[in-house]
């Protein structure tokens, strides 16, 4: 297959999630009562980036091969953390921000470390940790509460000139900083490798457990981010279980959506970000067409039971790994 065919068969997903985002944001956009303008895209952005960060860290790990259903506990643990650091002067301020960050780092890194070290399939040792998670947002943040640096806050959420989100001028550059480097390094294509086949992987002398453990930790650190601005958009912190749980599975749907493959070794962090996006578009279309309130947690269950089977039946046609990359 020539270079720029295997380009595009690599890219199928990410243009598929693409394409189903694009014509949802203009269906969105078109009924809106509100019309097309810099105040509605500004609202979407800011809802759709905390599922977009959070998608992003589930395609580190899935790709290869794992599973993090601990991802939106650490991401309810972040803004509570937040709501408790991030104030007083710009140095503290700083410095929470820099806390927040590292101790999502530091809930990925256990994750890794648990399930390199401890050798628990991922789905059991993140569940677990998940919970220890929750239970430390819980003690932080009892009842709802806290603050931010209202400065910074309006900074991060609102607009650039005056049209373009800032939230999403930052979720690009966490792609540049954070995806493509780590798609073009070696443990990225380590990473690929593992998810594609472990054991082949190992007994090429790849780097199987440096791999799953920048994967894991940067799941942790991606987390922490939606969970730093989640503060920024709320101005608190609070320990909501239901909402930790949604955006788990949230993530899950959003990375199927964007074209990764539930087995691993196969899809991009970019096309999960516009499943993420595509998949919050969702709940704005709910909306704006006024369905009942009692019927929208049925419509996003199909969607995301439609998302995970739409992965599942993928994988049925293939009778080899390496039929992914014919």
């Amino acid at each position: 297959m020539k270079d720029w065919r295997y380009w595009l068969a690599e890219q199928r997903g990410t243009a598929t999630a693409f394409a189903i985002f694009a014509v949802m944001f203009v269906v969105y956009n078109v009924n809106h009562p509100a019309g097309f303008s810099a105040n509605v895209i500004q609202t979407m952005s800011n809802k759709a980036v905390l599922l977009a960060f959070l998608a992003m860290g589930q395609a580190l790990v899935i790709i290869t091969s794992g599973i993090d259903l601990s991802v939106g506990m650490v991401f309810m643990l972040t803004n509570c953390l937040a709501s408790a650091v991030v104030v007083g002067s710009p140095v503290q301020v700083a410095f929470g921000i820099v806390a927040t960050l590292a101790a999502g780092a530091a809930c990925g890194a256990l994750n890794g470390a648990i399930v390199i070290f401890g050798r628990l399939q991922p789905i059991v040792a993140t569940i677990a940790t998940g919970a220890v998670y929750y239970g430390l947002a819980l003690a932080i943040r009892p009842t709802p509460g806290g603050g931010v640096d209202e400065t910074v806050a309006d900074a991060l959420t609102g607009r650039m000139f005056g049209v373009v989100p800032t939230s999403l001028v930052v979720l690009a550059a966490v792609v540049l900083v954070v995806w493509v480097p780590f798609r073009r390094s070696a443990t990225g294509r380590a990473a690929y490798a593992t998810g594609s086949s472990e054991a082949a992987a190992y007994m090429s002398g790849v780097p199987i457990r440096r791999a799953k453990f920048v994967a894991y930790t940067t799941a942790g650190l991606l987390a922490g981010i939606g969970g730093l601005f989640l503060t920024f958009f709320t101005y608190t912190g609070e320990a909501a279980y239901a909402s930790g749980s949604a955006y788990t599975l949230f993530s899950i749907a959003s990375v199927v959506l964007g074209g990764v493959s539930l087995v691993g070794g196969r899809g991009s962090a970019v096309g999960a970000i516009f499943g993420a996006l595509a998949f919050r578009t969702i709940g704005d279309l709910l909306f704006v067409f006024d369905l009942d309130p009692l019927w929208q947690p049925l419509f996003q269950g199909v969607v995301l039971l439609m998302a995970v089977s739409l992965g599942a039946f993928g994988t049925l046609r293939v009778r080899n790994r390496l039929d992914w990359f014919a």
